[in-house]
């Protein structure tokens, strides 16, 4: 495993756990739909289908440029992830309740570089 996919997996973990913490069961992780992937996928306490992506850094998140990890999330990042969720649900209809829809989140986490301590910033409805 490279370092870049060791960063996104820990992030990836650390977010899972958060969500179950705040009740959320986790239902898919890494799920491909031809050329998109969603990182997570779960279920809230309320019954809405959230599909997750994780934005993960590692180190000092300061470019110098005024930018916060959270602009990474390109608005054609964002359409392809879109378009990967629309094709999970025409798929996995019985997954999504009427009364609670379903709706995309974004977690960025920033992890120091000991590995210990880290922050996740949690986004609903993105």
């Amino acid at each position: 495993m490279n370092r870049k996919t060791e960063i996104g997996k820990r992030g990836e973990d650390l977010v899972c756990q958060y969500l179950v913490k705040n009740r959320c069961k986790i239902l898919k992780r890494n799920y491909r739909e031809k050329f998109d992937e969603i990182d997570i996928i779960a279920r809230s306490i309320d019954g809405t289908l959230v599909f997750c992506e994780v934005k993960t850094f590692f180190g000092k998140t300061d470019s110098g440029l005024g930018l916060i990890p959270e602009d990474n999330l390109t608005k054609a990042k964002l359409k392809k992830i879109r378009r990967a969720c629309e094709m999970f649900v025409g798929k996995h209809q019985d997954l999504v309740k009427e009364k609670t829809g379903w709706r995309i989140n974004c977690a960025v986490v920033i992890i120091d570089e000991d590995w210990n301590n880290y922050e996740i910033r949690y986004y609903k409805n993105i």
